[in-house]
């Protein structure tokens, strides 16, 4: 008896491969990729050049870098066309907890530095699973695989390594979040190139 829907290409429901997408699904995950890409590096340039930052600064730049990828996520899990059910749920779900995250770091900034580091930490943790989950068999699949792994050992480090003052943090997280950045904008324009999408 067999399996209905066994294939590969079901099994990797939450892949994204530029090869199974039409063009304006191609064209939105490039744009999404791309925008939250820019946003990283902005507010990580932005974390990095602020060196007397306080702790409220840094939870005020991390709230907005969460509810803005958050924003992104959910936008693009709801309107992109041609994107299977399995991926735009993930990108719903992550969109949703990376909102409430970020509403929660701009609501609390003057927390304490464990709470921010939790809240930045589970961020790029859940971050990095589903870049991850999204990897696929397409170009830019190493370049997701390295931004997947990468956001995991930041929000790891960030999370589970103690940090004893805000600069350490705002260090780690700055450049943490630049890299992020670049990666992410490369994946915006690196994805689906080649792919005749239909």
């Amino acid at each position: 008896m067999s399996v209905p829907n066994s294939s590969p290409n079901a099994q990797a429901s939450f892949a994204l491969d530029a090869e199974s997408l039409n063009k304006q699904a191609i064209s939105s995950i490039r744009v999404a990729f791309g925008v939250s890409g820019v946003i990283a590096l902005i507010i990580g340039v932005l974390v990095l050049v602020w060196p007397g930052s306080t702790l409220e600064v840094v939870a005020f730049l991390f709230g907005l870098y969460f509810l803005l990828a958050g924003v992104v996520r959910v936008v693009t899990g709801i309107f992109a066309k041609g994107i299977g059910g399995g991926m735009r749920t993930l990108s719903i779900i992550l969109g949703a907890i990376l909102i409430i995250l970020g509403v929660f770091a701009l609501k609390n900034p003057a927390g304490t530095l464990a709470v921010l580091g939790i809240v930045i930490g589970l961020g790029w943790i859940i971050e990095g699973i589903v870049a991850l989950a999204e990897s696929g068999n397409g170009s830019s699949r190493g370049l997701a695989i390295f931004l997947g792994i990468l956001s995991l050992v930041a929000g790891v480090i960030v999370l589970f390594v103690p940090i004893a003052t805000v600069a350490v943090l705002v260090l780690i997280a700055g450049i943490s979040l630049v890299v992020l950045g670049i990666v992410g904008i490369i994946r915006g324009f690196t994805f689906g190139r080649g792919v005749a999408a239909g």
